[in-house]
């Protein structure tokens, strides 16, 4: 027995039947409508706020995308010309454009390399290395800017992406990584700045794959073999600085960045210590590190050299040496290791001929403790214990002649 209530569903609203409208609005009727949206065709709506402020608004699907474009106010933009612009609009939507994108570029929105540039001059005051900002933008330049540099930032897509790392991804894997990471660098910048509402590159890693590249260890010397290594440099007919700057390097177990860009405020002769800052160290803290009698007398010749400018190791007017001169020096006296190696050469010979604490030497390379618990009560850098070892390690590679027994 019915009710007389009607607990059916209730009939869907569909979309008006007929033709769309078409130039539908006239001048008069644009002066008085009343408040709401008034179509006139091509997705050109005129839109009266409840405050009688008249403007156009276009509605159009955009890559698949219902989007929604203002025109301007009816004070500055006449019928005529709001009709031309849906038009042209939707021409450009209909042949696969986007017309927001081009509104966007004429507001001044910069391309991928503008943006690379941007991302590089906000973030190169918390690099170390100088020549960083360089190096980071010539990655970029290689293999990126050709595709999609001179795009919108705001225009990069996914498919973009993988056009860029596809050819690297298993090919280069290191360098394809860093590149990836410094594209979405750049896109963070400006999903931060509003200018896109996502980045591609968080779900490229799938469609890539994975890389099954092999960790290739640098090339390093027995410890025994150091000791050979040194006559043969100081033996040979390179330049001075470059010799002088090795044997630093060896003997104080740094990394070869840090002897580079080494200056003399950093040296405390009469203490008999290089004290490295925090914004030149991996781990991003001040290094301290002992210097033997060998080291210090390095630095007396260094400084008849080249006594005028800051740099210790100085190639001449004050230049540091060039990043691949030793490793070049080494490859043409058929030395089989690069420079950072020695710094494993340093850590064999700890553990195997020594009984210096594992805590010792890893703070002798300036490793930092990975154990939270052991790094919380680790407040002493251990620099009387390491300026032991570090003699013990000058005594060991001073000799005139390489030990290779067993």
């Amino acid at each position: 027995m019915s009710t007389g209530t009607n607990t059916g569903p209730k009939p869907r609203k569909t979309k008006p039947k007929g033709r769309h409208p078409h130039k539908a609005l006239s001048a008069a009727f644009i002066r008085s409508a009343p408040s709401g949206r008034h179509a006139d065709g091509n997705g050109l709506y005129l839109y009266v706020q409840p405050s009688g402020a008249r403007s156009w608004i276009q509605r159009l699907v955009i890559r698949g995308r219902r989007r929604e474009l203002g025109l301007g106010s009816v004070a500055l933009v006449s019928l005529a010309e709001a009709r031309e612009k849906a038009r042209a609009n939707r021409k450009l939507a209909r042949e696969g454009g986007d017309p927001l994108a081009e509104k966007r570029r004429a507001r001044g929105v910069p391309t991928f390399a503008e943006a690379a540039v941007k991302v590089v001059e906000q973030q190169k005051a918390g690099w170390r290395n100088p020549k960083y900002p360089r190096a980071w933008l010539s990655s970029l330049e290689r293999f990126a800017f050709g595709r999609i540099g001179k795009m919108p930032v705001t225009e990069v897509t996914g498919a973009d992406i993988y056009e860029v790392l596809a050819p690297i991804w298993h090919v280069k894997p290191p360098t394809a990584r860093t590149l990836r990471r410094r594209m979405r660098a750049v896109l963070e910048w400006a999903v931060a700045m509003e200018l896109r509402p996502d980045n591609p590159c968080d779900r490229i890693g799938r469609v890539l794959g994975p890389q099954n590249d092999v960790v290739k260890h640098m090339k390093a010397l027995p410890h025994r073999e150091v000791a050979a290594a040194l006559e043969k440099v100081r033996a040979s007919d390179s330049p001075p600085v470059v010799t002088l700057a090795f044997e630093f390097l060896v003997l104080t177990a740094a990394r070869w960045g840090e002897v580079r860009w080494a200056v003399w405020p950093e040296m405390d002769h009469g203490e008999g210590v290089w004290t490295i800052p925090a914004k030149r160290m991996k781990a991003g803290r001040e290094h301290r590190v002992p210097l033997c009698g060998r080291a210090l007398e390095i630095l007396d010749e260094a400084r008849r050299l080249d006594g005028e400018g800051s740099i210790v190791f100085a190639r001449g007017r004050g230049r540091e040496l060039a990043e691949k001169q030793v490793r070049q020096m080494l490859e043409r006296l058929g030395i089989a290791a690069v420079p950072h190696g020695f710094r494993s050469s340093f850590r064999d010979w700890a553990a195997e001929e020594t009984d210096h604490p594992r805590e010792v030497v890893e703070a002798a390379l300036a490793h930092i403790v990975k154990n939270k618990v052991e790094a919380a009560y680790m407040r002493s850098d251990l620099f009387e214990r390491r300026r032991r070892l570090m003699d013990e390690w000058a005594e060991h590679v001073s000799r005139r002649r390489a030990d290779s027994g067993a």
